[in-house]
């Protein structure tokens, strides 16, 4: 079993171009699936033996949605045996996932946004950091990952136009707003480092994920904003705004880099939630 899931996990390294992280989550459901399998051989997994694995899985508490992942791992996985002709039937196939509940984002208004945008203080090289780092994110809609592994190169600040490195290692230009590109320019103007990484840390190396949350978390405190702000609540925000002031379903698709409509989606619900609150309010027979 294991040289299978090794076949596997190099193929979705190689010819799908998966990302490291991924991979990772595929490999550890895997295991997962290995151990409860012993020595049992390959052909003789069906329906049956799959519905087991899962129903011990139930029985360790997983959750609807860590269930669906590793659900989805054995698809893709059996599917892979199958096409490459190692085993005769995919048992996966029938598996039913779990219901999820997708919880509606949470996001900034405006007004809260705007304020967290003016709360670093823009007299010293950290703060002047920190307010393009949160234009950036807010501007672009960017996954924290992807602030963090940007170039200088990656950015056109004439064009205002950003090259972000995706999930799954796919590129996508993203437009970048006046306002933020006005940040940058500020915080590379008096920034004395020489060096292609264009969010440093005190050590004059590359930010990580969690040094942005930290900053965010920083920042908010020093506001009246009363919900927790992660860097994927200015991405909500950023969604929401836009469809909020009239944009398209598809073109906010494209902005966030998401694979499927269905996942943007999410945000209708949010902006449907707001237009029936403004409907109470204002519709005299409402």
């Amino acid at each position: 079993m294991l040289r299978y899931i090794d076949k596997f996990i190099s193929y979705l390294e190689i010819e799908k171009n998966y990302s490291n992280h991924t991979l990772l989550n595929y490999k550890i459901d895997l295991e997962d699936f290995l151990e409860f399998v012993d020595d049992v051989d390959i052909d003789k997994i069906d329906y049956l033996f799959l519905r087991k694995f899962f129903a011990e899985l139930r029985a360790r508490k997983y959750k609807p949605r860590t269930l669906s992942r590793k659900l989805s791992s054995l698809r893709s996985f059996f599917s892979f045996l199958h096409r490459e002709g190692h085993i005769k039937k995919n048992p996966a196939v029938l598996l039913m996932s779990p219901k999820l509940d997708k919880p509606l984002p949470k996001f900034l208004s405006e007004e809260d946004m705007l304020q967290l945008i003016k709360t670093p203080r823009c007299d010293g090289i950290p703060g002047k950091r920190d307010r393009a780092i949160i234009e950036t994110l807010y501007s672009a809609g960017l996954r924290v990952s992807e602030l963090v592994s940007l170039n200088l190169d990656s950015v056109d600040l004439i064009g205002n136009i950003i090259k972000v490195a995706g999930k799954g290692k796919k590129e996508r230009l993203v437009p970048i707003g006046e306002k933020a590109v006005e940040a940058i320019h500020d915080y590379l103007n008096h920034r004395k480092i020489q060096s292609n990484v264009l969010f440093l840390n005190k050590s004059k190396t590359r930010l990580s994920a969690r040094s942005v949350r930290n900053i965010l978390n920083k920042h908010i405190y020093a506001t009246s904003v009363l919900i927790n702000v992660s860097p994927h609540v200015l991405r909500h925000s950023f969604a929401t705004h836009l469809l909020n002031r009239g944009a398209d379903l598809r073109s906010v698709q494209e902005l966030l880099g998401h694979m499927s409509l269905s996942t943007t989606q999410i945000y209708t619900h949010v902006t449907t939630d707001r237009l029936k609150k403004v409907y109470d309010k204002a519709h005299p027979r409402a």
